[in-house]
Protein backbone atom coordinates (compact mmCIF):
# COMPACT_ATOMS: atom_id res chain seq x y z
CA UNK A 1 0.00 0.00 0.00
CA UNK A 2 1.52 3.45 -1.13
CA UNK A 3 2.71 6.05 1.85
CA UNK A 4 -0.54 8.53 2.63
CA UNK A 5 0.13 11.77 0.49
CA UNK A 6 2.07 9.83 -2.15
CA UNK A 7 0.49 9.95 -5.66
CA UNK A 8 0.72 6.86 -7.02
CA UNK A 9 -0.55 5.66 -10.92
CA UNK A 10 -2.00 2.88 -9.47
CA UNK A 11 -5.71 3.20 -10.29
CA UNK A 12 -7.90 2.74 -6.71
CA UNK A 13 -10.71 0.27 -8.29
CA UNK A 14 -13.86 -1.33 -6.06
CA UNK A 15 -16.42 -3.40 -6.58
CA UNK A 16 -20.26 -2.96 -7.10
CA UNK A 17 -22.02 -4.87 -4.46
CA UNK A 18 -25.79 -3.48 -4.81
CA UNK A 19 -27.78 -1.70 -7.62
CA UNK A 20 -30.69 -0.33 -7.04
CA UNK A 21 -31.88 1.60 -9.71
CA UNK A 22 -30.11 4.66 -9.48
CA UNK A 23 -28.45 3.88 -6.11
CA UNK A 24 -25.27 1.77 -6.39
CA UNK A 25 -22.93 0.29 -3.39
CA UNK A 26 -19.41 0.16 -4.05
CA UNK A 27 -16.76 -1.52 -2.09
CA UNK A 28 -12.87 -0.21 -1.81
CA UNK A 29 -10.38 -2.53 0.52
CA UNK A 30 -7.49 -0.48 0.00
CA UNK A 31 -8.89 3.76 -0.25
CA UNK A 32 -12.11 4.85 0.23
CA UNK A 33 -13.08 7.85 -1.75
CA UNK A 34 -14.10 11.26 -0.65
CA UNK A 35 -17.79 12.03 -0.75
CA UNK A 36 -18.68 13.85 -4.50
CA UNK A 37 -15.54 11.38 -5.83
CA UNK A 38 -16.51 9.92 -9.61
CA UNK A 39 -16.77 6.71 -9.95
CA UNK A 40 -16.33 5.12 -13.54
CA UNK A 41 -17.42 1.51 -14.82
CA UNK A 42 -18.34 -0.53 -17.46
CA UNK A 43 -15.25 1.35 -18.92
CA UNK A 44 -16.31 5.05 -18.38
CA UNK A 45 -20.15 4.49 -19.76
CA UNK A 46 -21.38 4.43 -16.51
CA UNK A 47 -20.00 7.30 -13.96
CA UNK A 48 -21.68 7.93 -10.55
CA UNK A 49 -21.01 9.82 -7.64
CA UNK A 50 -20.19 9.68 -4.32
CA UNK A 51 -22.79 10.54 -1.87
CA UNK A 52 -21.86 8.85 1.62
CA UNK A 53 -19.49 6.64 2.96
CA UNK A 54 -21.68 4.37 4.80
CA UNK A 55 -18.69 1.81 6.66
CA UNK A 56 -15.03 1.84 6.36
CA UNK A 57 -15.45 -0.13 2.91
CA UNK A 58 -18.68 1.21 1.12
CA UNK A 59 -19.66 3.72 -0.02
CA UNK A 60 -22.96 4.80 -1.63
CA UNK A 61 -23.24 6.09 -4.98
CA UNK A 62 -26.05 8.22 -7.57
CA UNK A 63 -25.73 7.34 -10.86
CA UNK A 64 -25.54 10.51 -13.49
CA UNK A 65 -25.97 8.16 -16.57
CA UNK A 66 -28.69 5.47 -16.42
CA UNK A 67 -27.72 1.90 -15.23
CA UNK A 68 -28.62 -0.40 -17.62
CA UNK A 69 -25.56 -3.25 -17.87
CA UNK A 70 -24.55 -2.53 -14.25
CA UNK A 71 -24.31 -5.53 -12.36
CA UNK A 72 -22.43 -7.14 -8.88
CA UNK A 73 -19.05 -7.83 -9.22
CA UNK A 74 -18.10 -5.18 -11.89
CA UNK A 75 -15.16 -3.37 -11.41
CA UNK A 76 -15.57 0.23 -10.33
CA UNK A 77 -12.80 2.98 -10.82
CA UNK A 78 -12.12 6.25 -8.75
CA UNK A 79 -11.00 8.81 -10.66
CA UNK A 80 -9.49 10.57 -8.18
CA UNK A 81 -12.03 13.89 -7.96
CA UNK A 82 -15.05 15.44 -8.13
CA UNK A 83 -17.45 16.40 -11.25
CA UNK A 84 -15.85 19.17 -13.14
CA UNK A 85 -17.09 21.44 -15.79
CA UNK A 86 -15.01 22.93 -18.80
CA UNK A 87 -14.50 26.60 -18.54
CA UNK A 88 -13.27 29.33 -20.53
CA UNK A 89 -13.49 31.09 -23.85
CA UNK A 90 -13.66 27.79 -25.92
CA UNK A 91 -17.45 27.15 -24.36
CA UNK A 92 -19.21 30.12 -25.99
CA UNK A 93 -21.75 29.60 -28.41
CA UNK A 94 -21.50 25.59 -27.68
CA UNK A 95 -23.79 23.08 -25.88
CA UNK A 96 -23.10 20.60 -23.02
CA UNK A 97 -24.44 18.46 -21.14
CA UNK A 98 -24.02 18.16 -17.15
CA UNK A 99 -20.08 16.17 -18.05
CA UNK A 100 -19.11 19.02 -20.23
CA UNK A 101 -18.85 16.93 -23.30
CA UNK A 102 -19.89 18.90 -26.53
CA UNK A 103 -23.53 17.83 -27.58
CA UNK A 104 -24.26 20.38 -30.28
CA UNK A 105 -22.70 17.69 -33.25
CA UNK A 106 -19.43 19.53 -33.40
CA UNK A 107 -15.47 18.90 -32.48
CA UNK A 108 -15.43 18.62 -28.95
CA UNK A 109 -13.83 22.66 -27.44
CA UNK A 110 -9.81 22.55 -27.51
CA UNK A 111 -8.87 25.37 -25.63
CA UNK A 112 -10.48 24.73 -22.08
CA UNK A 113 -9.49 24.14 -18.27
CA UNK A 114 -11.78 21.78 -16.23
CA UNK A 115 -12.74 23.01 -12.73
CA UNK A 116 -15.25 21.18 -10.28
CA UNK A 117 -18.41 22.08 -9.95
CA UNK A 118 -18.13 22.40 -6.37
CA UNK A 119 -17.06 25.92 -5.08
CA UNK A 120 -17.85 27.71 -2.08
CA UNK A 121 -19.88 31.05 -2.71
CA UNK A 122 -17.62 34.51 -2.62
CA UNK A 123 -16.99 35.57 0.86
CA UNK A 124 -19.16 38.47 2.18
CA UNK A 125 -16.07 40.83 1.74
CA UNK A 126 -15.84 40.55 -1.83
CA UNK A 127 -19.22 41.59 -2.64
CA UNK A 128 -20.91 44.36 -4.27
CA UNK A 129 -23.52 46.24 -2.29
CA UNK A 130 -24.60 48.55 -4.86
CA UNK A 131 -28.15 48.46 -6.27
CA UNK A 132 -29.02 49.31 -10.00
CA UNK A 133 -31.32 48.32 -12.28
CA UNK A 134 -31.91 45.96 -14.84
CA UNK A 135 -33.75 46.74 -17.89
CA UNK A 136 -35.64 44.30 -19.91
CA UNK A 137 -37.87 45.97 -22.52
CA UNK A 138 -40.96 44.47 -21.03
CA UNK A 139 -43.58 46.86 -20.19
CA UNK A 140 -44.61 45.83 -17.05
CA UNK A 141 -41.69 44.02 -15.22
CA UNK A 142 -39.67 47.40 -16.07
CA UNK A 143 -42.36 49.58 -14.43
CA UNK A 144 -43.75 48.04 -11.68
CA UNK A 145 -41.29 45.36 -10.54
CA UNK A 146 -37.58 46.40 -11.78
CA UNK A 147 -35.07 43.38 -12.03
CA UNK A 148 -31.42 43.84 -10.43
CA UNK A 149 -28.26 43.89 -12.10
CA UNK A 150 -26.47 41.27 -9.69
CA UNK A 151 -29.59 40.03 -8.58
CA UNK A 152 -32.10 36.86 -8.99
CA UNK A 153 -35.75 37.50 -10.12
CA UNK A 154 -37.76 34.00 -10.40
CA UNK A 155 -40.96 33.60 -12.54
CA UNK A 156 -43.50 31.84 -10.66
CA UNK A 157 -46.51 29.88 -12.37
CA UNK A 158 -48.17 26.48 -12.66
CA UNK A 159 -48.07 24.25 -15.81
CA UNK A 160 -48.75 26.41 -19.21
CA UNK A 161 -49.00 29.92 -17.94
CA UNK A 162 -46.19 31.30 -20.17
CA UNK A 163 -42.69 30.57 -17.52
CA UNK A 164 -40.67 29.82 -20.63
CA UNK A 165 -42.10 32.50 -23.30
CA UNK A 166 -41.05 35.06 -21.01
CA UNK A 167 -37.68 33.56 -20.12
CA UNK A 168 -36.86 33.43 -23.89
CA UNK A 169 -38.31 36.55 -24.83
CA UNK A 170 -36.10 38.12 -22.14
CA UNK A 171 -32.98 36.31 -23.31
CA UNK A 172 -33.65 37.53 -27.11
CA UNK A 173 -34.10 41.31 -25.47
CA UNK A 174 -31.06 41.31 -23.31
CA UNK A 175 -28.80 39.19 -25.28
CA UNK A 176 -28.98 41.61 -27.74
CA UNK A 177 -28.37 44.57 -25.86
CA UNK A 178 -25.45 43.81 -23.36
CA UNK A 179 -21.92 43.23 -23.61
CA UNK A 180 -22.13 39.89 -21.47
CA UNK A 181 -22.10 36.52 -21.49
CA UNK A 182 -25.27 34.40 -21.19
CA UNK A 183 -25.25 30.80 -20.05
CA UNK A 184 -28.80 28.99 -20.36
CA UNK A 185 -29.41 25.93 -17.74
CA UNK A 186 -31.74 23.57 -18.71
CA UNK A 187 -33.08 21.54 -15.69
CA UNK A 188 -35.42 18.67 -15.97
CA UNK A 189 -37.29 20.67 -18.80
CA UNK A 190 -38.56 19.51 -22.24
CA UNK A 191 -35.54 18.49 -25.19
CA UNK A 192 -37.78 20.06 -27.42
CA UNK A 193 -37.30 23.13 -25.59
CA UNK A 194 -33.85 23.33 -25.31
CA UNK A 195 -33.27 22.26 -29.46
CA UNK A 196 -35.79 24.99 -30.25
CA UNK A 197 -33.78 27.83 -28.31
CA UNK A 198 -30.38 26.84 -29.77
CA UNK A 199 -31.79 27.33 -33.34
CA UNK A 200 -33.87 30.77 -32.10
CA UNK A 201 -30.29 31.75 -30.45
CA UNK A 202 -28.74 30.87 -33.72
CA UNK A 203 -31.05 32.72 -35.85
CA UNK A 204 -31.09 35.69 -33.78
CA UNK A 205 -27.16 35.77 -34.18
CA UNK A 206 -26.93 35.70 -30.56
CA UNK A 207 -24.80 32.46 -30.10
CA UNK A 208 -21.18 34.22 -29.81
CA UNK A 209 -21.38 35.21 -26.64
CA UNK A 210 -24.03 32.57 -25.08
CA UNK A 211 -23.44 28.94 -23.68
CA UNK A 212 -25.99 26.00 -22.99
CA UNK A 213 -25.98 23.15 -21.04
CA UNK A 214 -29.18 20.65 -20.33
CA UNK A 215 -29.66 18.32 -17.86
CA UNK A 216 -33.12 17.33 -19.53
CA UNK A 217 -36.42 15.13 -18.31
CA UNK A 218 -35.50 12.23 -19.89
CA UNK A 219 -31.85 12.06 -17.71
CA UNK A 220 -31.29 10.28 -14.29
CA UNK A 221 -31.92 12.64 -10.94
CA UNK A 222 -28.06 12.41 -10.39
CA UNK A 223 -27.38 14.62 -13.46
CA UNK A 224 -30.19 16.77 -13.28
CA UNK A 225 -29.33 17.77 -9.67
CA UNK A 226 -25.89 18.81 -10.84
CA UNK A 227 -26.41 20.11 -14.08
CA UNK A 228 -27.30 23.90 -12.02
CA UNK A 229 -23.35 23.36 -10.22
CA UNK A 230 -21.68 23.20 -14.17
CA UNK A 231 -23.25 26.25 -14.98
CA UNK A 232 -22.65 28.10 -12.09
CA UNK A 233 -18.75 26.88 -12.54
CA UNK A 234 -19.04 28.40 -15.99
CA UNK A 235 -21.16 31.33 -14.89
CA UNK A 236 -18.25 32.15 -12.12
CA UNK A 237 -15.41 31.56 -14.48
CA UNK A 238 -16.74 34.62 -16.72
CA UNK A 239 -17.21 36.90 -13.26
CA UNK A 240 -14.25 36.56 -11.97
CA UNK A 241 -11.27 35.32 -14.33
CA UNK A 242 -12.87 38.05 -17.46
CA UNK A 243 -14.34 40.20 -15.55
CA UNK A 244 -17.60 40.22 -17.51
CA UNK A 245 -21.31 40.40 -16.54
CA UNK A 246 -22.88 37.07 -16.74
CA UNK A 247 -26.95 36.51 -17.51
CA UNK A 248 -27.42 33.40 -15.76
CA UNK A 249 -30.83 31.80 -17.32
CA UNK A 250 -32.22 28.63 -15.49
CA UNK A 251 -35.25 26.74 -16.59
CA UNK A 252 -36.71 25.32 -14.23
CA UNK A 253 -34.95 25.71 -10.88
CA UNK A 254 -38.43 23.19 -9.19
CA UNK A 255 -36.96 20.53 -11.29
CA UNK A 256 -33.57 21.09 -9.27
CA UNK A 257 -35.42 20.98 -5.88
CA UNK A 258 -37.64 17.75 -7.45
CA UNK A 259 -34.72 16.12 -8.60
CA UNK A 260 -32.75 16.33 -5.36
CA UNK A 261 -35.75 14.78 -3.53
CA UNK A 262 -35.45 11.99 -6.14
CA UNK A 263 -32.09 11.39 -4.59
CA UNK A 264 -32.50 11.68 -1.13
CA UNK A 265 -35.52 9.44 -1.54
CA UNK A 266 -32.95 6.77 -3.30
CA UNK A 267 -30.39 7.42 -0.43
CA UNK A 268 -32.55 6.46 1.84
CA UNK A 269 -33.30 9.30 3.93
CA UNK A 270 -36.57 10.07 5.34
CA UNK A 271 -38.96 12.81 3.82
CA UNK A 272 -40.28 15.88 5.76
CA UNK A 273 -43.43 17.98 4.88
CA UNK A 274 -45.02 17.64 1.54
CA UNK A 275 -42.52 14.41 0.44
CA UNK A 276 -39.63 16.60 -0.05
CA UNK A 277 -36.44 16.18 1.02
CA UNK A 278 -35.28 17.16 4.54
CA UNK A 279 -32.09 18.82 3.44
CA UNK A 280 -33.71 21.24 0.48
CA UNK A 281 -33.41 24.62 2.00
CA UNK A 282 -29.31 23.83 2.61
CA UNK A 283 -29.55 22.29 -0.86
CA UNK A 284 -30.87 24.98 -2.63
CA UNK A 285 -28.55 27.59 -1.10
CA UNK A 286 -25.70 26.56 -1.85
CA UNK A 287 -26.59 26.66 -5.28
CA UNK A 288 -28.44 29.98 -5.24
CA UNK A 289 -25.63 32.06 -3.05
CA UNK A 290 -23.14 31.42 -5.50
CA UNK A 291 -24.92 33.91 -7.56
CA UNK A 292 -23.75 36.88 -6.25
CA UNK A 293 -22.21 40.74 -7.45
CA UNK A 294 -18.60 41.01 -6.80
CA UNK A 295 -16.25 44.09 -7.19
CA UNK A 296 -15.21 42.52 -10.74
CA UNK A 297 -18.33 41.28 -12.06
CA UNK A 298 -22.03 40.52 -11.89
CA UNK A 299 -24.04 37.08 -12.54
CA UNK A 300 -27.61 38.06 -12.91
CA UNK A 301 -29.89 35.40 -12.66
CA UNK A 302 -33.76 34.58 -14.34
CA UNK A 303 -35.18 31.58 -12.93
CA UNK A 304 -38.09 29.74 -14.14
CA UNK A 305 -40.37 28.24 -11.19
CA UNK A 306 -42.81 25.39 -11.55
CA UNK A 307 -45.54 25.87 -8.60
CA UNK A 308 -47.17 22.48 -8.17
CA UNK A 309 -50.62 23.01 -8.88
CA UNK A 310 -51.08 27.07 -8.39
CA UNK A 311 -50.22 26.39 -4.43
CA UNK A 312 -47.88 28.85 -3.66
CA UNK A 313 -47.49 27.78 -0.25
CA UNK A 314 -45.80 24.21 -1.29
CA UNK A 315 -42.50 24.57 0.25
CA UNK A 316 -40.41 24.32 -2.87
CA UNK A 317 -41.96 27.82 -3.44
CA UNK A 318 -41.60 29.11 -0.24
CA UNK A 319 -38.51 27.70 -0.14
CA UNK A 320 -37.01 29.78 -3.45
CA UNK A 321 -39.00 32.94 -2.73
CA UNK A 322 -36.72 33.73 0.22
CA UNK A 323 -33.99 34.05 -2.55
CA UNK A 324 -34.75 36.37 -4.99
CA UNK A 325 -34.89 40.13 -5.38
CA UNK A 326 -37.90 39.87 -7.44
CA UNK A 327 -41.07 37.26 -7.64
CA UNK A 328 -42.77 37.80 -10.38
CA UNK A 329 -45.88 35.73 -10.36
CA UNK A 330 -47.98 34.47 -13.47
CA UNK A 331 -51.41 34.22 -13.14
CA UNK A 332 -53.70 31.23 -14.86
CA UNK A 333 -56.29 33.89 -14.76
CA UNK A 334 -54.77 36.32 -16.35
CA UNK A 335 -53.81 33.75 -19.17
CA UNK A 336 -57.46 33.29 -19.62
CA UNK A 337 -57.75 37.08 -20.70
CA UNK A 338 -55.45 36.67 -22.71
CA UNK A 339 -53.68 39.46 -20.93
CA UNK A 340 -49.60 38.11 -22.08
CA UNK A 341 -47.69 38.48 -20.31
CA UNK A 342 -49.86 37.22 -17.78
CA UNK A 343 -48.46 38.32 -14.71
CA UNK A 344 -50.26 39.20 -11.87
CA UNK A 345 -48.96 42.73 -10.59
CA UNK A 346 -50.15 42.95 -7.18
CA UNK A 347 -48.69 39.47 -6.28
CA UNK A 348 -45.84 40.34 -7.45
CA UNK A 349 -43.23 41.94 -6.29
CA UNK A 350 -39.55 43.64 -6.23
CA UNK A 351 -37.08 45.38 -3.59
CA UNK A 352 -36.02 47.43 -6.51
CA UNK A 353 -39.04 49.53 -6.46
CA UNK A 354 -38.09 51.91 -3.67
CA UNK A 355 -37.65 55.49 -4.52
CA UNK A 356 -33.98 55.62 -3.65
CA UNK A 357 -33.46 53.00 -6.38
CA UNK A 358 -35.88 53.94 -9.10
CA UNK A 359 -36.54 57.89 -8.44
CA UNK A 360 -39.16 59.20 -7.16
CA UNK A 361 -41.20 60.09 -10.20
CA UNK A 362 -41.16 56.00 -11.34
CA UNK A 363 -41.82 55.40 -8.07
CA UNK A 364 -45.38 57.37 -7.03
CA UNK A 365 -46.53 55.94 -10.73
CA UNK A 366 -45.85 52.39 -9.64
CA UNK A 367 -47.38 52.91 -6.64
CA UNK A 368 -50.35 55.13 -8.34
CA UNK A 369 -51.00 52.23 -11.10
CA UNK A 370 -51.00 49.38 -8.00
CA UNK A 371 -53.46 51.63 -6.13
CA UNK A 372 -55.81 51.94 -9.24
CA UNK A 373 -55.48 47.91 -10.19
CA UNK A 374 -56.38 46.80 -6.32
CA UNK A 375 -59.56 49.14 -6.55
CA UNK A 376 -60.48 47.45 -9.52
CA UNK A 377 -60.05 44.05 -7.78
CA UNK A 378 -62.24 44.92 -4.93
CA UNK A 379 -64.85 46.70 -6.99
CA UNK A 380 -65.02 43.44 -9.26
CA UNK A 381 -67.51 41.72 -6.86
CA UNK A 382 -70.13 44.58 -7.17
CA UNK A 383 -69.72 45.03 -11.00
CA UNK A 384 -70.20 41.24 -11.21
CA UNK A 385 -73.51 41.51 -9.18
CA UNK A 386 -74.87 44.49 -9.61
CA UNK A 387 -72.90 45.93 -12.79
CA UNK A 388 -71.12 48.49 -14.03
CA UNK A 389 -74.04 51.23 -13.71
CA UNK A 390 -74.25 50.55 -10.03
CA UNK A 391 -70.76 52.35 -9.38
CA UNK A 392 -70.11 55.96 -8.47
CA UNK A 393 -68.70 58.35 -11.96
CA UNK A 394 -65.49 58.22 -9.42
CA UNK A 395 -65.18 54.27 -9.05
CA UNK A 396 -66.31 53.79 -12.77
CA UNK A 397 -63.39 56.05 -14.08
CA UNK A 398 -61.06 53.87 -11.75
CA UNK A 399 -62.62 50.58 -13.42
CA UNK A 400 -61.71 52.55 -17.13
CA UNK A 401 -58.34 53.61 -15.99
CA UNK A 402 -57.31 50.17 -14.54
CA UNK A 403 -58.86 48.05 -17.87
CA UNK A 404 -56.73 50.40 -19.80
CA UNK A 405 -53.61 50.28 -17.96
CA UNK A 406 -54.20 46.58 -18.07
CA UNK A 407 -54.38 45.84 -21.62
CA UNK A 408 -51.73 49.03 -22.15
CA UNK A 409 -49.16 46.32 -20.06
CA UNK A 410 -49.44 44.08 -22.58
CA UNK A 411 -47.13 43.62 -24.93
CA UNK A 412 -46.88 41.26 -28.17
CA UNK A 413 -43.59 39.26 -27.83
CA UNK A 414 -40.52 38.62 -30.87
CA UNK A 415 -40.59 35.12 -29.79
CA UNK A 416 -44.44 34.11 -30.21
CA UNK A 417 -44.55 36.26 -33.57
CA UNK A 418 -45.13 33.18 -35.53
CA UNK A 419 -47.89 31.90 -33.53
CA UNK A 420 -49.94 35.43 -32.90
CA UNK A 421 -48.46 36.55 -36.26
CA UNK A 422 -48.00 40.47 -34.28
CA UNK A 423 -44.43 41.75 -34.48
CA UNK A 424 -42.71 41.86 -31.24
CA UNK A 425 -42.38 45.17 -29.66
CA UNK A 426 -39.53 46.64 -27.11
CA UNK A 427 -40.43 49.50 -25.43
CA UNK A 428 -38.15 51.38 -23.23
CA UNK A 429 -38.98 52.60 -19.59
CA UNK A 430 -39.47 56.28 -20.08
CA UNK A 431 -41.97 54.81 -23.24
CA UNK A 432 -43.51 52.89 -20.35
CA UNK A 433 -43.58 55.55 -17.19
CA UNK A 434 -45.11 57.90 -20.06
CA UNK A 435 -48.57 55.79 -21.22
CA UNK A 436 -49.06 54.93 -17.74
CA UNK A 437 -48.81 58.18 -16.82
CA UNK A 438 -51.18 59.45 -19.97
CA UNK A 439 -53.88 56.69 -19.28
CA UNK A 440 -53.78 57.79 -15.27
CA UNK A 441 -54.39 61.70 -16.68
CA UNK A 442 -57.77 60.59 -18.81
CA UNK A 443 -56.35 61.13 -21.99
CA UNK A 444 -57.23 57.47 -23.55
CA UNK A 445 -60.71 57.42 -21.83
CA UNK A 446 -62.54 58.08 -25.56
CA UNK A 447 -60.33 55.46 -27.06
CA UNK A 448 -62.04 51.65 -26.53
CA UNK A 449 -60.07 49.48 -24.44
CA UNK A 450 -59.24 47.18 -27.56
CA UNK A 451 -56.56 50.10 -29.22
CA UNK A 452 -54.24 49.81 -26.08
CA UNK A 453 -54.18 46.20 -26.43
CA UNK A 454 -51.06 44.42 -27.75
CA UNK A 455 -49.10 47.53 -28.35
CA UNK A 456 -45.90 48.97 -27.80
CA UNK A 457 -45.52 52.77 -27.08
CA UNK A 458 -48.60 54.37 -26.00
CA UNK A 459 -48.74 56.90 -29.52
CA UNK A 460 -49.93 53.23 -31.26
CA UNK A 461 -53.13 53.10 -30.05
CA UNK A 462 -53.76 56.39 -32.21
CA UNK A 463 -52.25 54.62 -35.24
CA UNK A 464 -55.01 51.70 -34.19
CA UNK A 465 -58.04 53.97 -33.50
CA UNK A 466 -57.09 57.19 -35.54
CA UNK A 467 -61.51 57.89 -35.64
CA UNK A 468 -60.99 58.33 -31.78
CA UNK A 469 -59.54 61.95 -32.18
CA UNK A 470 -62.78 63.16 -33.93
CA UNK A 471 -65.71 61.85 -31.82
CA UNK A 472 -67.48 64.37 -29.06
CA UNK A 473 -66.37 64.78 -25.86
CA UNK A 474 -69.24 63.42 -24.42
CA UNK A 475 -70.27 59.91 -23.94
CA UNK A 476 -72.37 57.55 -22.10
CA UNK A 477 -70.95 55.58 -19.67
CA UNK A 478 -71.94 52.25 -21.14
CA UNK A 479 -70.26 53.37 -24.54
CA UNK A 480 -66.75 54.37 -21.89
CA UNK A 481 -66.82 50.75 -20.62
CA UNK A 482 -67.01 48.58 -24.18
Amino acid sequence: MAEPGVKTNIPNLGVVVSVRGSVVDVRFDANLPPIHSVLHADEGRIIVEVLAQRDPQHVRAIALTPTQGLARGMTVTDTGGPLKAPVGKGILSRMFDVFGNAIDRQPAPTDVQWRSVHRAPPALAKRSTQSEVFETGIKVIDVLLPLERGGKAGLFGGAGVGKTVLLTEMIHNMVGHQEGVSIFCGIGERCREGEELYREMKAAGVLPDMVMIFGQMNEPPGSRFRVGHAALTMAEYFRDDEHRDVLLLIDNIFRFIQAGSEVSGLMGQMPSRLGYQPTMGTELSGLEERIANTETGAITSIQAVYVPADDFTDPAAVHTFSHLSASIVLSRKRASEGLYPAIDPLQSSSKMATPGIVGERHYALAQEIRRTLAQYAQLKDIIAMLGLEQLSPEDRNVVGRARRLERFLTQPFFTTEQFTGMQGKLVSLEDALIGCERILRDEFKDYPESALYMIGKIDEAKAKHPVADTLPEKKTAATHES
